[in-house]
């Protein structure tokens, strides 16, 4: 079986996970996760390629290292790093969900999120959306926003700029085809980012969104445990990733379903954001 046809889940477990950012940003914006990534020694030389990531050692770490890219012929700003919050008035909060669509649990998301009138960033994976199509036009229709996670979900900092193009360009074309337009947002798998990511990204027309609280919801820690990751982050600005796909994501459902209505209760504002290049 080729890497492509790997089920979300095993690429996931196969890889490992990444949660990276702005280093600078994380100190501003993220003072107990950055603290927490700031006290982890690099690792040594070839230790990335000699053994899988974990969430904990490159935490908003980022892999970039190239200094600003530069947009071809200064026709769009393109990022050093991603997006790990979002400006707002007042308590407001972005919820994102990776990996879909999957008609077992993405609907029953859906339908949580429409009970409560709230909007919600959806990064799909091509090979996902392009038999769930009819999910895309849903997310679009009640006011989502559905965001590019690249075709098969590959560690991006490993491959070719024209495979980076494919699984970026693959999935653009489906959501278009699904939703009536390009999207306007990317997120790299694992958050593993580097420069031809953004470059690429701006060509497309895209921002690049990370995030700021992690709910390790793919590891199936527990309900309870997800909830309590969501409301203990909870902030103003702050992005909180989960999952409506890729492996058992009754527990993400079951989550939503709880701190959902207690965010609001607390008079946080869920929504999406609006793109500003900077």
């Amino acid at each position: 079986m080729r890497n492509d046809q790997l089920p979300i889940r095993r690429r996931v477990l196969l890889a490992g996970a990444v949660s990276l950012g702005a280093a600078g940003a994380a100190a501003v914006f993220a003072p107990g996760v950055g603290k927490r990534a700031a006290s982890t020694p690099p690792p040594a030389a070839g230790a990335r390629a000699a053994r899988p990531l974990r969430p904990s050692e490159y935490r908003l770490r980022p892999l970039t290292g190239y200094g600003p890219p530069r947009a071809p012929h200064g026709r769009t700003p393109v990022r050093r790093a991603p997006l790990l919050r979002v400006p707002g008035d007042g308590r407001t909060m972005v919820l994102s969900f990776d990996d879909g669509p999957d008609p077992r649990y993405t609907p029953h998301v859906l339908d949580t999120l429409a009970r409560y009138g709230v909007r919600a960033m959806f990064f799909v994976c091509g090979e996902m959306a392009v038999g769930n199509q009819d999910l895309l036009a849903r997310m679009a229709d009640e006011g989502h926003v559905v965001g590019n996670h690249t075709w098969t979900h590959p560690l991006l900092t490993r491959l070719r700029r024209a495979r980076i193009r494919s699984e970026m360009e693959r999935t653009s074309d489906v959501v278009e085809k699904a939703c009536g337009e390009r999207p306007e947002w990317f997120r790299a798998p694992y958050g593993a980012w580097n420069r031809a990511a953004f470059q690429l990204g701006a060509e497309l027309g895209m921002e690049s969104l990370a995030w700021t609280v992690d709910t390790l919801d793919w590891t199936e820690p527990g309900t309870r445990t997800i909830v309590k990751r969501v409301e203990d982050g909870a902030a103003p600005g702050v992005v909180v990733l989960s999952h409506d796909a890729g492996g058992d994501r009754s527990q993400s459902v079951r989550a939503l379903r709880a701190y959902l209505p207690r965010l609001l209760d607390s008079g946080y504002h869920v929504t999406v954001p609006r793109r500003q290049y900077v």
